[in-house]
């Protein structure tokens, strides 16, 4: 039987498809480190919704939002575009989305995110995208 691939380009519906995606943010959230405040922003939720971090890290399912869910693709796929630019080197991709960057005129990936939303991930994303030259 073949493993089924999770499409991270469109909104994954299935409850046990978003229970993996919440365990691989959650995970990820703390390989970069980040404070519960920037982990919401991220994720676009409310910074007095701590308890939906909380059930993420306890394995359950994302809610089946679409905006959340492809701000968690693109969480990840950030995570990939480090590992493939910095494959030796973990601890810079560990903290380079809390890190100033001079392609963000010396701020943090994650200020960028919190100035600009949506906008900012993509931002972001589209950054890493260029220096693997995609």
């Amino acid at each position: 039987m073949h493993a089924q691939r999770t499409d991270l380009r469109v909104p994954v519906r299935s409850r046990d498809e978003r229970v993996v995606l919440a365990r691989a943010v959650t995970r990820l959230f703390e390989l970069w480190q980040l404070n519960a405040a920037d982990q919401l922003m991220l994720l676009g939720l409310n910074e007095s919704n701590r308890i939906a971090l909380q059930r993420y890290a306890r394995g359950e399912a994302l809610a089946a939002n679409r905006d959340l869910l492809e701000r968690v693709g693109l969480l990840l796929g950030i995570h990939k575009a480090l590992k493939l630019l910095y494959p030796h080197n973990p601890e810079i991709a560990g903290g380079w989305m809390a890190a100033p960057n001079t392609r963000f005129d010396n701020l943090a990936p994650v200020e960028i995110v919190r100035r600009y939303g949506f906008a900012g991930l993509l931002m972001v994303r589209g950054t890493l995208d260029r220096m693997r030259g995609d």
